[in-house]
């Protein structure tokens, strides 16, 4: 059967699907409340930038079994008859409440708490867990590429080699979020009206019988945005060539908008390019760089004075390649007004629903945070967990990235400036309230007392 039939009800892991028919036969359905969070931050992060949540809130909405999904099941022969026709009807009627996507967290602090009857808040924990990790990842995996270059253009070149085409897509709105300027990735500039750029490759210089004539014939195409690629050969060399095509542009009312460098040391070559391009009256010409470039190397381009004016990242940044995971789980907290709580060496969890609050100096900036129960309120503080959907149904459209970007760069501006480094960054402040660690221990008590055998 294609692939298309199936809806993303399956989109789940099995023990889900068993775990749910054992609740339904057992009549064991009650109210349950979950909370999404990472348990530590990734190496050398001091942040996240939590994002998805878009996605959670369509997929919630959206959630049931079709009938080719429940002609699988059934041919599984592990289903209830019983069972499978409920799935049939099931739908999302809980609530959500969540932090807004773009908001900086950090470790233990529930960024999603799903609150619904027990079978819906279970089987759809696969795909938040899925959606909010990768769109997490790369949103701060992008906010650290944009802190390095400091204030220079960056471009998503990601797509050709992000991890399929969803992600790929995912990561140019994420890294739009985050501060990048543009995207190659025209079906992602579709999607979600981020600008689109691009240069030219190699090949078009190879098929042509000269590097100069291929750099005139896409310049006549396009003469007031190019940019020449000009290493295919030689990369002074080609900046030569670059020079003399910009100043038959000139002649004719238009100008070169750029060279870009995409291998050898970038540092000196582009030192070089400068010179050249300043030695011809091209000082407006713009230098752009790319080749297997993170946030590492932005950040050692521009702390050397590299004159360079913009990046183009792909590879690493579009996989996170030195942080390419999160910790990040999804815990029952609550069942059926029973406040519950793990107790795993290591892995022990918070009980109860949840909200976060976040206390700034008289600045704005963040001085700490205090994760507190739902319902207690924290003077002077701002809660970061707000209603977003009740009964199933959204509450409120998707924020543009238009109102996302500009926010989330006042609130990385907020972030205190060591939380912020590449390298070991200092740990922001999370504290857990006096009650809820006063409810911790409670539970934590009750619950070995009726567990764990002495």
């Amino acid at each position: 059967m294609s692939p298309s039939a199936f809806s993303l009800g399956l989109f789940t892991d099995f023990y889900e699907l068993t775990m749910a028919q054992a609740y339904w036969q057992d009549g064991h359905n009650g109210p349950a409340t979950f909370s999404l969070f990472f348990r530590d931050l990734p190496h050398d992060r001091g942040y996240l930038v939590f994002a998805g949540l878009y996605d959670v809130l369509d997929y919630l909405q959206e959630l049931r079994f079709t009938a080719p999904d429940i002609d699988y099941l059934r041919s599984l022969h592990r289903f209830d008859v019983g069972f499978l026709d409920y799935l049939q009807n099931l739908r999302f009627t809980g609530s959500v409440r969540a932090m807004r996507e773009g908001t900086i967290v950090f470790a233990n602090e529930p960024v999603i708490e799903i609150a619904a009857p027990l079978i819906e808040a279970q089987l759809i924990e696969t795909m938040l867990v899925n959606e909010v990790n990768l769109q997490t990842i790369l949103a701060t995996k992008a906010s650290r590429v944009v802190y390095a270059a400091r204030g220079r253009q960056v471009i998503d070149f990601a797509a050709r080699r992000a991890h399929g085409i969803d992600a790929a897509n995912k990561f140019s709105r994420a890294s739009y979020l985050a501060g990048f300027d543009g995207t190659s990735n025209t079906l992602a500039s579709a999607l979600y009206g981020i600008p689109v750029s691009g240069t030219m490759a190699h090949s078009l210089i190879m098929s042509y019988d000269s590097e100069i004539n291929s750099f005139r014939v896409y310049a006549r195409s396009f003469p007031d945005s190019s940019t020449l690629l000009v290493d295919t050969y030689d990369t002074l060399s080609g900046t030569h060539k670059s020079a003399v095509v910009a100043e038959e542009l000139k002649k004719h009312g238009h100008r070169l908008q750029a060279i870009r460098l995409d291998s050898g040391n970038l540092l000196e070559l582009s030192r070089k390019a400068r010179a050249i391009l300043d030695g011809a009256a091209l000082k407006d010409v713009k230098i752009f760089a790319s080749g297997g470039l993170d946030e590492f190397q932005v950040h050692d381009l521009v702390y050397a004075g590299a004159p360079i004016d913009g990046f183009g990242v792909g590879t690493k940044v579009g996989v996170s390649a030195d942080a390419p995971w999160t910790d990040s789980v999804y815990k029952l907290v609550d069942y059926d007004g029973r406040t519950v709580l793990k107790l795993s060496n290591m892995k022990e969890t918070l009980p109860g629903p949840k909200q976060v609050f976040r206390q700034r100096n008289s600045d704005g900036s963040y001085a700490y945070d205090i994760i507190t129960q739902a319902n207690r309120l924290v003077d002077k503080a701002e809660p970061l967990l707000h209603e977003v959907m009740a009964n199933g149904k959204r509450l409120l459209p998707d924020e543009p990235l238009n109102v996302l970007r500009p926010r989330f760069a006042q609130e990385f501006a907020y972030l205190p400036a060591g939380g912020k480094a590449l390298h070991s960054p200092t740990m922001y402040e999370v504290r857990t309230s006096v009650e809820l660690e006063r409810l911790r221990e409670q539970v934590v008590q009750e619950t070995k007392k009726r567990e764990v055998s002495r």
